[in-house]
């Protein structure tokens, strides 16, 4: 009898990664050719894409569904203002750290949350994100209320600000990609496809749920700590409104469930189709935030898997192959 052979490949997958490369060293050079506004689009793009390959990295594949995931990224600004302004360290270099830091803080409240679970986890979140929100309010070295801006930035030329900003974002959007694609081809990805489709039979097999749903929170925690100091390195000024709003989690859960919640390449359509409805209502006032949720009924009514959900299944297009597929010799592939 022939072997099998496994596929972790698929001719799309290489195609799309030759794309990606392409298209990665084409945007590098986007700070000598293009405007401020086209930067600091990116840069936003970039923080939004990165938070919802988090969410979805969470919810998705962890189960572990949060609405206060704006609380790290609060808590990623306000490590930056403190580091950067207070501390007097370089603001670029201050990004990561601030990561860490809410990784860090992440440690404990996991031990809070969760002891709730499903809905009450939820709320459980959000409930922890309004208490850092207070807590920024009421820091005065901060700013308070108020907030305060980022006056260490201001022995950087604006060129110089600018670039390493926007080269930054470009780091972590293709960093958070690259690395929930790396973590799910792995053996804790596949512990995490286990978990997410029967905790039960995933534990029969002898995964640790419980250690493995904490290191996810705490990466995703991470990655929301670096989206909050990169954002707000753009910005300028943090608030505990701005840093904490729970606006923010509505927008990450509306790319991931249009673009297709589970799957790598959701959250880059999702992220892609949020800025063109935000790009063209914007200026519409509350008629955009209405286009929005009548654009999400109606994915989650005729595509409940999301956009790209629907296309994988239709058409077995995988750019971002986690599963193995075994083939025998001179054989198609097939998934298992």
């Amino acid at each position: 009898m022939s072997a099998a052979i496994v596929h972790r490949a698929t001719r799309a997958s290489r195609i799309a990664g030759v794309v990606s490369i392409v298209a990665v060293l084409i945007l590098a050079s986007l700070p000598w050719w293009a405007d401020s506004s086209t930067l600091r689009l990116f840069v936003e793009f970039a923080c939004l894409l990165a938070m919802a390959q988090m969410w979805n990295l969470l919810a998705g594949y962890g189960g572990l569904v949060s609405v206060g995931q704006q609380g790290y990224l609060g808590i990623g600004g306000y490590a930056l203002v403190v580091l950067a302004d207070l501390a007097g360290w370089n603001p670029f270099v201050c990004v990561p750290i601030a990561g860490a830091i809410a990784a860090l803080i992440a440690i404990p409240t996991s031990r809070i949350v969760f002891r709730l679970h499903g809905g009450y986890f939820a709320i459980g979140t959000w409930v922890v994100a309004e208490s850092f929100r207070l807590i920024a309010a009421n820091a005065t070295a901060v700013g308070g209320g108020t907030g305060t801006s980022l006056t260490s930035m201001r022995a950087f030329p604006k060129a110089m600000r600018e670039s390493l900003t926007f080269w930054i974002a470009l780091a972590v959007a293709v960093g958070a990609v690259a690395g929930v694609y790396w973590l799910l081809r792995s053996r804790y990805g596949l512990a995490l496809t286990a978990i997410r489709d029967s905790e039960r039979a995933a534990a029969s097999q002898g995964v640790d749920i419980a250690a493995t749903k904490f290191w996810v929170y705490l990466i995703a925690a991470f990655g929301c700590g670096v989206v909050g100091a990169l954002y707000f390195l753009m910005n300028l000024r943090i608030s505990p409104d701005a840093a904490f709003g729970v606006s923010w989690t509505a927008f990450i859960i509306f790319i991931v469930v249009i673009g297709g919640i589970g799957t790598i390449e959701g959250p880059i359509i999702g992220t892609l189709l949020f800025f063109l409805l935000r790009e063209s209502l914007g200026d519409f006032g509350t008629w955009y935030l209405i286009t929005l949720g009548v654009v999400a009924v109606v994915v989650m009514v005729r595509f409940p898997r999301g956009l790209w959900g629907y296309v994988a299944a239709r058409f077995d297009l995988h750019l971002f192959p986690v599963r193995r597929r075994l083939a025998l010799p001179n054989d198609g592939p097939r998934d298992s």
